[in-house]
């Protein structure tokens, strides 16, 4: 709130009398501060930078976040050429420089580079193994999936890990970043965010939504995911 100042006109005995109190407080704490019975390693954490004080301040490590890359839409570049769009070339790294990601060591594992409708159920389960691995030596774990087959990965992961000792989270993208309406910013930021906070356990963040696994599913008309009791 507003801070109101008192009048700066004030009498000579009132200043007198402030500049006393005041000379008593700095000499006592000069001598608290410089005696040997308390010297600065008991003096009171006041936050000084690079004093005792700053020392006391807790250190917030930065988590490592395992980000693991599988392809799908929201990887996908135009073939000029061809004049399609498919996974010839990961466009992962290109979406994270573009982010601030302060307090977060990002370690990416670039695994398959794939449409989830051409993965097999060994690539599932490899990818199912992968996350495991990663958790174990992770803060948490972000899987970059296709959206056709990411409810399939993930409930293979939850079969799997049940639960997992960090959270485990997959987004994808309806919409590749490199076209002018991607939803890939969005959703892997939101994942970004969420693995940080979520409780263990494996999750869909996608469009300002985290669901829990199991009973997830794509839902093709309203372009999202969706829980099976919904």
């Amino acid at each position: 709130g507003a801070v109101t100042l008192g009048p700066l006109t004030r009498g000579a005995e009132t200043e007198d009398a402030d500049l006393e109190t005041g000379g008593a407080e700095v000499a006592i704490l000069h001598d608290t501060f410089c005696s040997t019975s308390a010297g600065p390693d008991h003096f009171p954490s006041r936050g000084f930078a690079g004093g005792p004080a700053s020392a006391m301040l807790p250190v917030v490590a930065s988590k490592r976040i395992a980000l693991i890359s599988t392809g799908g839409t929201l990887e996908k570049t135009y073939d000029e050429l061809h004049g399609i769009l498919d996974n010839s070339e990961g466009m992962l790294d290109v979406v994270l420089a573009g982010l601030q990601l302060r307090g977060v060591d990002i370690v990416r594992v670039p695994l398959l580079n794939k449409d989830s409708l051409e993965m097999t159920d060994d690539d599932h389960q490899l990818i199912a193994r992968t996350a495991g691995s990663m958790a174990e030596a992770h803060d948490g774990v972000v899987i970059a999936h296709g959206t056709d087959r990411l409810a399939v990965t993930g409930e293979c992961i939850h079969e799997q890990l049940t639960p997992p000792p960090v959270p485990i989270v997959l987004t994808g993208a309806m919409r590749p970043y490199v076209m002018r309406n991607t939803d890939a910013l969005q959703n892997l930021t939101e994942a970004l965010l969420a693995v940080q906070i979520l409780e263990p356990g494996v999750w869909v963040v996608m469009h300002n939504r985290v669901l829990p696994f199991p009973g997830i599913r794509k839902d093709k008309d309203l372009g999202t995911f969706v829980r099976d009791d919904d």
